[in-house]
């Protein structure tokens, strides 16, 4: 079973180590004791109060659509030649990269500042674990923040 530690769940759910300290406190986030007597917090209680808390900005479009995967943020580079562009969108933590025709850029009127929903529907998703697990060791940016595609 995984366990964190209090600064660990923290950068898991975006907050100051003092934001997860009050929630354990306060018993939102259930405290345990692992075998060094660290208190640390399950992995599946934070997993479901990650879920739980998660906040995403209402989507603009009021369009319904079967996608489950929608992402409402910010658009924050727009890179294009004559036939396909790529644009960066930020929703929240997470950049979101999409490559496009030129005329659909336009079309949108995508520029930086402009507010887009990315919808994604894959078949194909990938999902990685880290080599060594997370749990009772400081966390790194990069442990939380995905690495840019290749």
């Amino acid at each position: 079973m995984p366990q964190f530690r209090i600064s660990e769940a923290a950068a898991l759910l975006g907050v100051s180590d003092d934001t997860a300290r009050r929630w354990a406190e306060s018993a939102k986030l259930p405290l345990a004791r692992d075998e060094s007597n660290r208190r640390v917090i399950d992995g599946v209680a934070l997993a479901a109060f990650a879920r739980d808390h998660a906040h995403t900005a209402p989507d603009p479009s009021g369009v319904r659509r079967s996608a489950r995967n929608r992402m409402v943020g910010l658009v924050t580079s727009v890179v294009a030649d004559r036939v396909m562009a790529q644009v960066e969108i930020q929703c929240g933590p997470h950049r979101i990269v999409s490559l496009m025709s030129t005329e659909a850029v336009r079309e949108l009127g995508l520029e930086p500042g402009v507010l887009a929903v990315a919808v994604i529907k894959s078949t194909n998703v990938v999902v990685e674990t880290p080599a060594r697990p997370l749990g009772l060791r400081r966390l790194a940016v990069d442990d939380v923040v995905p690495a840019a595609p290749e």
